[in-house]
């Protein structure tokens, strides 16, 4: 099950899933973004049910997780990646508007995260196995300003996977995190284009002071992100549990 499996990250994730031979439970609060998802899935020859669930209601997580073992009879794993977008504003501009935007954002990332594990780990208790990876962030290490609703949540997922191993682990279920950095993608790239123009200088110099402290020089991509999440997903680390794989090409080294 991949929570959050809209455009991005979290459908690559999916087709990545797929190819690696998974049936997929993808859940995301947009029908059709859902459903092309779905479609890239079954592409692949594997079976896909697209539940449309805002996860930090507890109704809707709880029925996602009840048609999920209807359909499947079990889930193996879930991986938790939905969270809004984080909005950019300092905390002396938020006004009423920006703080709901801003309560919202840490609702999906925390209360969305902890309700999907509510509603999928006692299926996985039941089973003696099962393996949770939360999609947290190099923000929830260390944040910036005009981001705080982003490392708020991020954070929360964090600390909140963490508790869940030691909780977990007894029953045989682990629970990790990936926290990537920034990810390569066309929106990125339209960010830092915009940037450049904005600043009248060129691209490839925006691009160069974004990686120029990253040890690889360079940003990770979204299947890098998905190898992280499909290994600790499976039984090659049937040993770790409570821990947080950073991909951002070293841009926190820790």
């Amino acid at each position: 099950m991949i929570v959050g499996a809209g455009p991005g990250l979290g459908r690559r994730l999916a087709v990545r899933c797929a190819e690696e031979g998974a049936d997929l439970v993808v859940a995301a609060r947009t029908a059709a973004t859902l459903d092309a998802t779905a479609a890239l899935v079954r592409a692949t020859g594997r079976r896909a049910l697209a539940v449309p669930a805002d996860v930090s209601k507890p109704s809707e997580a709880r029925a996602l997780a009840e048609r999920a073992i209807a359909e499947f009879g079990r889930i193996d794993v879930l991986v938790n990646a939905a969270f809004p977008g984080t909005h950019r504003k300092n905390v002396l501009d938020m006004d009423e508007e920006y703080l709901e935007l801003w309560r919202r954002c840490v609702e999906i990332a925390s209360f969305g995260t902890l309700l999907a594990c509510r509603y999928v780990a006692p299926h996985m208790v039941e089973a003696g196995r099962g393996s949770i990876v939360n999609i947290t962030s190099m923000s929830s290490r260390v944040c910036y300003a005009g981001r705080s609703d982003y490392g708020a949540g991020k954070g929360a997922a964090h600390k909140l996977g963490q508790a869940l191993a030691d909780e977990l682990g007894p029953s045989g279920v682990r629970v990790n995190a990936v926290a990537p950095g920034f990810i390569w993608s066309d929106t990125l790239r339209e960010w830092m284009e915009k940037v450049a123009a904005q600043e009248g200088v060129p691209y490839e110099d925006v691009f160069a002071r974004n990686v120029r402290d990253m040890a690889l020089r360079r940003i990770a991509t979204e299947d890098e992100v998905a190898s992280a999440v499909i290994f600790l997903a499976s039984d090659l680390a049937s040993g770790i549990t409570g821990t947080t794989i950073d991909v951002n090409a070293g841009h926190l080294l820790q």
